[in-house]
């Protein structure tokens, strides 16, 4: 009987070894599947963890914004050799590279228009296979303080809590809001509900005299602006 056991990254020749090519050359010399490779660890009997990332790659058509989008099941259910401690791994990978961009720099980015609100928000939120909400609170000099995710729901819609926001904004001394949230469905129109809640939060905002300066909804290929629509 075959021994049985999985095809490792030290079981490659020296120049396939995505850790050791790291090393000596440099982490921009790794292809995005070298890089996968390295957080599965190992292969299956069959192939080595390279072949495998690069299997698992061509699986979302070679586009990490895709593979961000796996869940644990979809991984393990998809790919022969993808266990649970693999698929976590890579689902961990995915979430931790979209939290970095929350944190990209100690300079507090400046919102001067809609487009920079989407730019924000775009690789937070934009290919989520559920909606969230989010704020963003601004200092007197429309920078970046702040930005909170207010509620997690599901495909079609998630909860807003009005108080909850404008306490966010009075504990943190913001002189105005920005909104946002995501559109699962890649349909940038507003629903009802969302004219609704943010008609709520403009007069809340007032009378609490921080405004509401925009509510965007965004999704993979675009978004709408309430400001730029005239709908504020």
């Amino acid at each position: 009987m075959a021994e049985y056991y999985k095809i490792g990254i030290k079981e490659l020749a020296v120049e396939d070894r995505p850790r050791e090519k790291m090393i000596q050359k440099g982490i921009a010399s790794l292809s995005d599947a070298e890089l996968v490779a390295i957080l599965i660890g190992s292969g299956s009997t069959k192939e080595s963890a390279v072949e495998l990332a690069r299997k698992i790659m061509a699986g979302f058509k070679n586009n990490l914004n895709e593979l961000g989008k796996a869940t644990i099941e979809d991984l393990k259910n998809r790919f022969h050799g993808v266990g649970e401690a693999k698929a976590v791994s890579i689902v961990a990978a995915m979430e931790l590279g979209r939290r970095r961009l929350l944190h990209q720099s100690l300079e507090m980015p400046v919102v001067k228009s809609s487009q920079d609100v989407f730019n924000l928000y775009r690789p937070v939120i934009a290919d989520l296979p559920h909606e969230e909400f989010w704020i963003t609170l601004l200092n007197r000099a429309n920078k970046v303080r702040h930005q909170f995710n207010i509620s997690k729901g599901g495909i079609t819609g998630t909860v807003i809590d009005v108080r909850l926001i404008l306490k966010k904004a009075l504990e943190n001394n913001a002189s105005s809001i920005v909104l946002c949230h995501n559109h699962p469905s890649g349909n940038t129109q507003p629903s009802e509900a969302d004219i609704q809640i943010t008609k709520k939060l403009k007069e809340a905002g007032k009378i609490m005299e921080i405004p509401v300066l925009d509510h965007l909804i965004v999704t993979e290929n675009g978004y709408f602006s309430f400001a730029d629509e005239g709908l504020l």
